[in-house]
């Protein structure tokens, strides 16, 4: 198995912000340099190791959203091409081919948009305490992995550490204004409605998804990853089975593998085993070949 990248240091760039994943360069006053590594979290903690080639597959699976997606709304990004980007070294090109975004900067919005076709992981315990889901009332009898009536809406608060927390609809009205809210929750179920339908044409189920939503000027556009494993829940349609632990094409895997840990979910992060960390590339690998039609 090839060696992880977990980090980035570009000559002659300043020192990054680092994300979980990501580590974003400061490309002039209007740009980004968003560099996906193959840096893995789960319970929002980052491991002590990574996934090799993931940050890759992360990267073209956004690329193909976001081309899927652009009658919808737009994104931020500029270029996928290391060679559009000023002042990268012939060994940083040669480091980052593949696994970057060359995008526009944002102004965020400060809300984490998530929508939910099925019952499963925060949804599933909100459920069981209340029978409802960031405020919304669900039928009773659902299981663990049920499909939903309809998708929903369920936003979280974005956290830059810890653990990101469900909050109703009308915490993020307050928040950010109805009118606002309103455009993200329309756009969040649309992008949900057209990434399931294309998903199911696969063979996939796209159980839930998260977006990050900024502005360009006055024009609200998508951000940052979409509709990747580390974003989003991808299940096998002919596995799927209520009641039970779905078989998943996602970090799944890495989450229920630290569940047999006794560990706290607090730093640090455990590191995984190499058997784990290569079917969990396998994995990655296997959604995107399926879902795009091509392989990496």
């Amino acid at each position: 198995m090839s060696e992880a990248l977990i980090e980035t240091n570009l000559e002659g760039w300043p020192a990054p912000k680092r994300g979980k994943v990501r580590d974003v360069y400061a490309a002039g006053e209007d740009r980004l340099l968003i560099v996906t590594t193959d840096r893995i979290s789960a319970f929002d903690c980052v491991l002590a190791s990574g996934i090799p080639g993931k940050g890759r597959v992360l990267t073209q699976m956004s690329l193909f959203w976001f081309d899927l997606l652009q009658d919808l709304v737009p994104n931020h990004l500029v270029s996928a091409d290391v060679r559009d980007v000023p002042g990268l070294t012939a060994r940083d090109q040669s480091l980052l081919e593949g696994r970057i975004m060359y995008a526009h900067k944002c102004a965020m919005v400060d809300v984490e948009c998530v929508a939910r076709g099925y019952l499963v992981g925060s949804g599933w315990k909100d459920y069981q305490q209340s029978g409802a889901i960031c405020g919304i009332p669900l039928p009773p009898g659902l299981l663990d992995g049920s499909r939903l009536p309809e998708p929903i809406f369920t936003p979280a608060t974005k956290a830059v550490t810890g653990h990101d927390e469900n909050v109703s609809y009308a915490h993020v009205v307050a928040s950010i204004g109805e009118e606002l809210a309103a455009r993200l929750k329309h756009l969040t179920l649309a992008i949900y409605a057209r990434a399931a339908a294309h998903a199911e044409s696969r063979g996939i189920i796209l159980a839930d998804t998260k977006f990050e939503f900024g502005f360009i000027g006055e024009q609200l556009t998508l951000a940052d990853e979409v509709l990747t494993p580390d974003s989003s829940r991808f299940w096998p349609r002919d596995t799927w089975k209520p009641g039970s632990a779905q078989l998943s094409f996602d970090k799944q895997y890495v989450r229920n593998y630290l569940e047999t840990l006794d560990w706290n979910k607090q730093y640090p992060a455990p590191a995984l085993p190499t058997d784990v960390a290569e079917r969990t590339g396998e994995k990655y690998r296997e959604a995107y070949r399926i879902l795009t039609g091509k392989s990496l």
